[in-house]
């Protein structure tokens, strides 16, 4: 894989991830900067932390094809896109609206109430592939063995961070969702400090080694392969399942069969094993109604900073907003306001409609 990194003129980087030639980089002007606010503000009643980034009201919203800001910049293009190269394999930027900044000003409290945080961190956009309407599904083995590679390179270059707690690494896809930019990407948030939800996953994984012993994720794969009833496929490195409480009908977790606590513990067999089993989870959605599933994607792995703990095990869950071909699952008072998800539907049923799709696609239909 070769990387070739270059210094955008207000002051963020590119760089481009290969395995044939390195692209061609133009010389392309961008925007500067502005001064907009970015801050950590601190929640007393829920002991959480929320970002304050109001340069994001400015990001660009579902443009024409024409005007898209992660295809390539092009001879005759209207505008220099974040890419300055008339091609590439795999792009990832620092986000021109970021939440984390390693600038990011220093900050003080108003009060032991009102307590700030600087935002420092770093917000990156990983963009797949120059080509405008491509998915995971159809990009080829090599290109999503690539992408899990970028992957492993950013989580292991932004962990050695100061100011890196945890990177974490997500897509979110679809209208549904309320992405801005269609082109196939995803991004990447190296945190100052460890998200309340993989906090949560950590703390929880703790409590089943103090009372059981072991990995709790591993527990879960091997019930979740005894059981069958929920599994939507598996190749010989990682297992695709709908989780036993699913708070959406067609959540499906990714999860490493053998003990792994980050993409970098992974060999070459286990990485093009993950490539190819999130391929084939975005092609079952896309299948099972011939029509793009919207979802968010995100990555689960251990901390940055410290040793690992018995519990951190890679898995990656994929939740679509979907409870029907035409409905959508909305959150509403009892999720948003109690914290607490109702599923509609049986997990088991949700996942024989996955197997059954997943059969279709392998079988060409």
């Amino acid at each position: 894989m070769k990387r070739t990194r270059i210094e955008r003129p207000d002051g963020r980087y590119v760089y481009f991830y290969s395995l044939g030639a390195e692209p061609q980089v133009s010389d392309v002007s961008a925007p500067v900067r502005k001064g907009e606010q970015i801050e950590l503000r601190w929640n007393p009643l829920l002991d959480e932390q929320v970002i304050v980034s109001t340069a994001r009201q400015e990001r660009t919203f579902l443009p024409p094809p024409e005007y898209c800001p992660l295809c390539p910049t092009r001879e005759g293009l209207h505008m220099a896109t974040e890419i300055p190269a008339k091609d590439f394999e795999i792009a990832v930027f620092e986000n021109r609206f970021p939440s984390f900044r390693p600038d990011a000003p220093e900050v003080s409290d108003d009060s032991p109430l009102e307590r700030r945080a600087r935002a420092a961190g770093v917000c990156e956009v990983v963009v797949y592939t120059p080509e405008h309407d491509a998915t995971l599904a159809s990009l080829d083995e090599g290109r999503l063995r690539l992408l899990v590679d970028v992957w492993a390179d950013r989580y292991a270059e932004l962990s050695a961070r100061d100011d890196v707690t945890y990177v974490f690494v997500f897509e979110n896809r679809g209208k549904e969702i309320g992405v801005t930019l269609t082109h196939p990407h995803g991004q990447i948030y190296a945190f100052p400090f460890v998200p309340p939800r993989a906090e949560r996953e950590r703390a929880s994984s703790e409590r089943f080694a103090r009372d059981h012993g072991g990995c709790l994720m591993c527990e879960i794969v091997r019930a979740e392969r005894a059981r069958r009833s929920r599994i939507v496929t598996e190749n010989d490195a990682f297992v695709a399942y709908v989780p036993f409480a699913a708070r959406l009908p067609y959540e499906v977790h990714v999860a490493a069969l053998a003990h792994r606590p980050s993409l970098l513990d992974l060999n070459k067999r286990e990485r093009a094993d993950l490539a190819s089993m999130l391929r084939v989870v975005q092609a079952t959605y896309d299948g099972l109604w011939r029509s793009p599933m919207p979802y968010t994607m995100s990555m689960h792995q251990r901390t940055s900073k410290g040793e690992a703990a018995v519990g951190d095990h890679l898995h990656v869950e994929f939740v679509p907003p979907c409870r029907s071909r035409d409905k959508l699952k909305y959150l509403a008072g009892v999720e948003t306001g109690a914290g607490t998800f109702i599923n509609d539907t049986a997990p088991e049923e949700k996942a024989a409609e996955l197997r059954h799709a997943h059969a279709q696609w392998s079988a060409g239909g």
